[in-house]
């Protein structure tokens, strides 16, 4: 291994944005929370079973926005009519509920903030010292406004988003593709490509895909189901993995 953690003949890293760089992965879970608890409420009265933590790991962190709508209303049985892209947040459509989540998470992220994880930015950091190139690749429509906010958008050389995704007509997550187009933009096969990933659908597209090396996040105690989707090995922050500690000796908290 090299003092990065990673294999020797990793040439590239390719990290996901939410809960590997920046701590939004928490602020999307909320908001995901907010709007289908209200959704299924509204169409199951106040019995109805809310969306759980567990509902959010399995059937939408890591996908795309309308994919987690879609695969997440499957799960309970339900089909709504797809809509349009334009659809306002109230109406009961896949591209209704999509939007009415990206509203919310716009609403908490102006209210709450955002934070980058200071031991990801310092293993970016070292990663570009070292010489290999870097990508953040994400399923977010909202990614590069986050890297702007959070001041780190320069330390990648490509960016693979949602935005793009749609341009080129790529397949999210836990489809390999979003990956594999950062490893064909910075000329890198996959093999030679290591993947950050905190999701379960991410995990599934750096296995998929044959990349060489998958890192998986813990920031919330899914070790064991990050290992189980293809993570060659498991840490709570980047920085324990090249053992960039803080300055009291402290590795970085998620």
């Amino acid at each position: 291994m090299m003092p990065l953690g990673l294999p020797p003949s990793v040439r590239a890293c390719l990290f996901d944005l939410d809960g590997v760089l920046t701590s939004t992965a928490v602020v999307h879970a909320a908001a995901w929370k907010e709007m289908f608890d209200d959704f299924l409420r509204g169409r199951e009265g106040k019995d109805f079973r809310p969306f759980s933590p567990g509902d959010y790991d399995k059937y939408v962190d890591g996908r795309p926005r309308t994919d987690g709508v879609r695969t997440f209303l499957a799960s309970r049985g339900i089909e709504l009519p797809e809509g349009r892209p334009d659809d306002p947040p109230g109406r009961e459509s896949v591209q209704g509920l999509g939007n009415c989540k990206n509203d919310l998470l716009l609403e908490k992220i102006h209210k709450e903030g955002v934070r980058a994880y200071p031991g990801s930015v310092r293993y970016v950091k070292a990663v570009r010292d070292a010489g290999l190139h870097t990508a953040v690749v994400s399923s977010s429509k909202n990614c590069r406004d986050v890297l702007v906010a959070v001041g780190i958008e320069e330390l990648f050389e490509v960016r693979i988003d949602g935005i793009v995704a749609d341009e080129r007509g790529l397949p999210g997550k836990p489809a390999p593709d979003t990956f594999l187009a950062a490893a064909h933009d910075l000329g890198v096969e996959a093999g030679g490509c290591a993947v950050f990933e905190d999701a379960l659908a991410g995990m599934e597209a750096g296995r998929d895909g044959r990349f060489g090396y998958v890192v998986g996040v813990d920031r919330v105690g899914q070790a064991e189901e990050l290992r189980r989707h293809g993570a060659d090995v498991v840490v709570t922050d980047l920085a324990g993995l090249a053992g960039l500690a803080d300055h009291d000796g402290q590795e970085d908290s998620a």
